[in-house]
């Protein structure tokens, strides 16, 4: 499957990627909304000092995936800003940091995970599916291009 993922912590020396992994598939597929400018371009204001976590997929020294749970509501979690890069999907990685997230999320006693996200993104999809998420009613998208809401009882 994969080669030695190691998933870290926010650093600030690691901040830049945070954003620059997430504008990589956003400008492929969609565009930069001003929600996301705001999570990418703050996002230890915005997440860590707020109660989140961010976390880095890294191969030795090199940073190829992220995502970010955003400070929970009402023991609820929210995943977002899951990206790999290009030239490492497909192979597994993702599905590593989702597994990675959703222990995280168990392990600080949240009580659920919701996302957003976009029926065109169908690997994406596919992958929360099978890691047990349910698509439920998306009034509350606070995207545009968030035209699906899933939920995963933890």
């Amino acid at each position: 499957m994969t080669k030695n993922l190691a998933i870290a912590p926010f650093e600030k020396r690691l901040k830049s990627h945070f954003r620059t992994l997430n504008e990589e598939w956003l400008e492929k597929y969609f565009i930069i909304e001003p929600y996301d400018a705001k999570l990418l371009e703050n996002c230890e204001e915005e997440i860590i000092d707020k109660g989140g976590h961010i976390f880095f997929g890294m191969l030795d020294d090199l940073v190829i995936g992220t995502y970010a749970l955003l400070p929970p509501k009402n023991n609820v979690v929210e995943l977002c800003k899951m990206a790999i890069t290009a030239a490492y999907q497909g192979k597994g990685y993702g599905q590593e940091l989702l597994y990675h997230a959703v222990k995280t999320a168990k392990e600080n006693g949240y009580a659920e995970m919701l996302l957003y996200s976009n029926r065109k993104l169908e690997n994406s999809i596919y992958l929360y599916r099978k890691f047990g998420f349910i698509e439920e009613p998306n009034r509350d998208s606070p995207y545009e291009r968030g035209n699906i809401k899933m939920r995963l009882q933890l």
